[in-house]
C-alpha cells in the first residue's frame, strides 16, 4: 500500500482479512525478516488503528484508485471510489506497518 522512499519501512494490507495466516504469524511474533527482492529486512511489525487505516486507504485510493476499487471489492467493502467510501473500507481492513532500523543485505 505504501513504502518509504528510504525503504525503511512498509505498509501492507491483509486482503483476506485478520484471519489470514500470515497477519496471525505478525500480531504473535511482530519481530521478524521479510524479503523484498533479492534483500531481506529485519522488521518490527506495527498495527495501525482503524482510522489510521482509513487514511492510509485513502491516500492509496488517490493514488491507484483502480486498484483500490479491486480491492474493495474483493473484500465486499463499499466499492464507489468516493474519499468516504475508500475511508470507510480502510477502518475495515487490516494493515500492517513494517519498520526496519537497519540497512538492508543482500541474500
Amino acid at each position: 500500500m505504501e513504502r518509504e522512499p528510504d525503504s525503511r519501512g512498509w505498509t501492507i494490507a491483509s486482503g483476506f482479512g485478520p484471519e489470514a495466516d500470515w497477519y496471525r504469524n505478525l500480531q504473535a511474533h511482530p519481530k521478524t525478516v521479510v524479503q523484498v527482492g533479492s534483500r531481506h529486512h529485519a522488521v518490527t511489525a506495527h498495527f495501525p488503528a482503524p482510522e489510521a487505516g482509513a487514511d492510509i486507504m485513502a491516500r492509496y485510493g488517490r493514488r491507484h484508485p483502480r486498484t483500490a476499487r479491486r480491492l474493495c471489492a474483493f473484500m465486499g467493502l463499499p466499492a464507489d471510489g468516493s474519499e468516504a467510501g475508500l475511508r470507510e473500507a480502510g477502518r475495515a481492513i487490516p494493515f500492517v506497518r513494517l519498520e526496519t532500523a537497519i540497512e538492508p543485505r543482500s541474500v
